[in-house]
């Protein structure tokens, strides 16, 4: 314990920057601008010294020589090829004819299978009826859980906490270990501030400092301590880089940022997972300003090669390869395949390019054996890692038991109601507890199962998730609940209504159920006008003109824009997909028998016209002014968000008071602590998230007006007090500077403490850095 608060509640201030911004020992500083880059990453080379863990460099390995010796132009490109086996879909285009091609020794590895059984066939094809018998790594989108789903990270990054985000990583590596798979596309980093993009669900929210933690936890999750493990994951870092910031919040579209925005915001968390051994890394689709991800040399091989030592695998996204011809940047499949090599990316997903197009750029020149050579080893080097030259049925790990299912799913439910958070409480109508004697669920996600686990669920048990109707039948088995649709999520379909608003008639307390289908959050699924689809608002009017208390569940992979209904609503609650345990965990906040502790880790809009919108952003020189008309701001809507990053309510007060730092200066190379001191003004024991930011107001540059640097939960009996601490060091003050590397300017510095990112609920206090 410190401070009364437990270790692994508190995210020290210190030492991230210092990571994020500096360069590993033995390594160039990955600040410095592009037209610095090295032409060639010397990873390739076998000289590059970087990260240890999954991705570092293993003692000379005999059996790699000799394979890459033995191999044939096409078996070495099989090494490079992945292919899809279409159990879930994840891309466009067909299914390939896989088991030909395996057995020729042309694939090597797969995404897209799942199921003990079928991945052990395959396996043991790759192993027993190619000429080398090298196995193959299996892939899958294991995002948020494999057969127990959690919260999707959208929805988990609401915890604020890492512990929680590496025990449910680890649980679902075991599950998708325990059927063959060895290496999960996850976790995603794209930092997002554009709830119109379908996969801000599944990115850890707006904020850069939080991003690079649930980097380096889900990392740890997922890898373990021993990557050969049977019950590990090779995890994959993506989507190497500003992925969230596309056009309009537009699937699939270009970004176009400044270097500082690429370098400050979007880069850190996939710094950290390097940082932490993470396995792979995914490119973008994406382009950055003319240049696609998947070509881009001087990001792939000159910065995350060279400058941050990363050695492990770089594989594309679905076809990203062969859509560098449509994007304008290669004439053909030959010349992508020879850009993407040339980057440094060592696996083609689902493309066909390297297969196709490799032979005739090597016969062009446009590449060499050496380059070749170069991506297969990392490859083997992957395989040799996960031990699967050793075990390639991972026959060395166990099925998950029932007592593990079981406790899987006791974290599924403590993880879900810690995503949950309360938004509004009018009245304090929430916790419901004896209250509440008939309770009407009404909506068309009151009893939906399948929406509850939300999008990239791997292999998620569909039978076994717990609706928001079965939780809270199960919670108030005393009370009288009846059940009711109204509307379909997607339907124009009205006839529902009237019987819907029977059922609330007779009700104490209407919960109304309202949100997304699960398919209308992720990839592919940007959404111009993130509402309720629909006639849920229509059906939700109704019930709100019926003068019920009216609690409302908002199942989304995103901010619903519904101020009306906000505004009308006696509580409203995000739920987001809170996965296998959806309903008991949703049941435990409006029954009380958990006090709400999540907090919003995106600014949640008025409007989408004031999308984008995020608590860091630079100041302007002609701040909101209602009395101004020349000022920073709408004519018709305020500039702030309904709800600011950090913001959840809870069934209990807490105050805050006492903040002070010491030393109250700070010279290079030092640390201080900030205190304060946390008090539960309340009736109930509560969990009190605490943020820490700085500003510097006076830098040489426009810095944002706000930089989260620490967060610190404290537990409290009502009446209680605690101090909770935070270290911060000069490396947490630092940031680029104009010629892109770091630096500490001395000067004063704001630090900024409270529950959300709202400078009017901060305390505020000094620190000076000497010249």
């Amino acid at each position: 314990m410190q401070d009364g608060v437990c270790r692994r509640h508190v995210l020290g201030a210190g030492g991230l920057a210092a990571l994020l911004l500096g360069a590993m020992p033995g390594t160039a500083l990955p600040g410095f601008p592009r037209r610095m880059l090295p032409d060639r990453c010397e990873a390739d080379s076998g000289r590059c010294a970087g990260a240890t863990g999954i991705a570092g460099r293993t003692l000379p390995a005999p059996r790699i020589d000799a394979l890459l010796a033995a191999m044939t132009l096409e078996e070495k490109i099989g090494q490079l090829t992945m292919l899809t086996a279409g159990l879930t879909v994840t891309g466009p285009g067909g299914v390939p004819d896989y088991v030909p091609a395996v057995r020729a020794g042309r694939i090597g590895s797969m995404l897209n299978l799942h199921g003990r059984e079928r991945i052990r066939e395959i396996q043991r094809i790759a192993v027993e009826e190619t000429r080398l018998r090298v196995p193959l790594i299996f892939g899958l989108d294991v995002l948020h859980g494999y057969r127990t789903i959690f919260p999707v990270p959208l929805a988990e990054a609401a915890a604020f906490d890492p512990a929680l985000w590496e025990r449910t990583a680890r649980a679902a590596a075991v599950e998708a270990a325990a059927d063959g798979l060895t290496l999960t596309f996850a976790p995603m980093l794209d930092v997002a501030r554009d709830p119109r993009w379908g996969r801000i669900v599944e990115s850890p929210g707006e904020d850069t400092w939080l991003a690079a933690r649930f980097a380096a936890a889900k990392v740890r999750g997922f890898q373990g301590p021993d990557p050969a493990a049977a019950d590990s994951l090779a995890a994959t870092a993506k989507h190497l880089a500003g992925y969230g910031a596309v056009t309009a919040g537009r699937e699939y579209a270009p970004i176009d940022l400044s270097e500082r925005a690429f370098r400050e915001v979007y880069l850190p968390p996939f710094r950290a997972a390097v940082a932490a051994g993470v396995a792979a890394i995914m490119p973008a689709f994406v382009a950055l300003a003319g240049r696609p991800m998947s070509a881009d040399a001087d990001l792939l091989r000159g910065l995350v090669r060279a400058g941050w030592g990363f050695e492990g695998v770089i594989v594309s996204d679905y076809g990203a390869i062969a859509e560098l011809v449509t994007m304008g940047l290669a004439q053909d499949l030959a010349e992508a395949a020879a850009l993407a090599l040339d980057a440094g990316v060592d696996i083609d997903m689902m493309s066909d390019a390297y297969p196709s197009g490799l032979p005739v750029a090597l016969e062009r020149g446009r590449v060499s054996m050496a380059q070749i050579d170069a991506a297969v080893r990392r490859v083997l080097e992957l395989k040799q890692r996960l031990g699967l030259f050793d075990d390639p049925y991972r026959e060395g790990g166990a099925a998950v038991s029932r007592a593990q299912r079981r406790a899987h799913r006791a974290l599924a439910r403590d993880a879900a109601r810690r995503s949950i958070v309360l938004l509004s409480n009018r009245d304090g109508l929430l916790p419901l507890r004896g209250t509440a004697r008939r309770l009407a669920v009404i909506g068309p996600l009151a009893n939906a199962r399948r929406d509850m686990l939300g999008p990239w669920s791997a292999a998620g048990l569909i039978g076994g998730a717990v609706t928001l109707f079965e939780g809270l039948r199960d919670a108030f088995p005393e009370s009288g609940i009846a059940q009711a649709c109204g509307v379909e999520i997607d339907s124009g379909d009205r006839s529902g209504i009237p019987a819907a608003l029977d059922v609330a008639r007779a009700a104490d307390v209407v919960v109304l159920c309202l949100g997304e289908a699960w398919w209308m959050s992720g990839e592919g699924a940007s959404r111009a006008r993130p509402d309720l689809p629909g006639c849920q608002a229509d059906l939700a009017r109704a019930v709100l003109d019926l003068d019920r208390p009216v609690v409302v569940l908002l199942s989304s992979g995103r901010p619903l824009l519904v101020p009306w209904l906000l505004e009308r609503a006696h509580a409203v609650v995000a739920t987001w997909f809170l996965g296998s345990e959806a309903g008991n965990a949703v049941a435990d906040v409006l029954s009380g028998r958990w006090n709400p502790t999540g907090r919003l880790p995106v600014s949640w809009p008025v409007e989408v016209g004031q999308v984008p919108i995020f608590y860091a952003q630079l100041p302007t020189g002609r701040p909101p002014d209602p009395a101004s008309r020349y000022s920073s701001k709408y004519l018709d809507m305020p500039t702030e968000p309904l709800f600011p990053f950090g913001h959840g309510l809870a069934y209990t007060r807490f105050g805050l008071r006492n903040l002070h730092v010491s030393p109250g200066e700070l010279r290079q190379g030092e640390r201080c602590a900030v205190e304060v001191e946390v008090s539960n003004d309340g009736p109930a024991q509560g969990e009190e998230t605490v943020l820490l930011f700085v500003h510097a107001p006076a830098a040489g540059l426009s810095r944002p007006v706000l930089e989260l640097k620490g967060v610190a939960k404290a537990v409290l009996l009502p009446g209680e007090r605690k101090s909770v601490r935070f270290t911060l060091t000069t490396d947490d003050l630092a940031f680029v500077g104009q010629d892109f590397t770091p630096r500490l300017v001395p000067g004063d510095y704001e630090l900024l403490v409270g529950p959300a990112a709202d400078r009017k609920r901060l305390l505020r206090t000094g620190l000076r850095v000497p010249a």
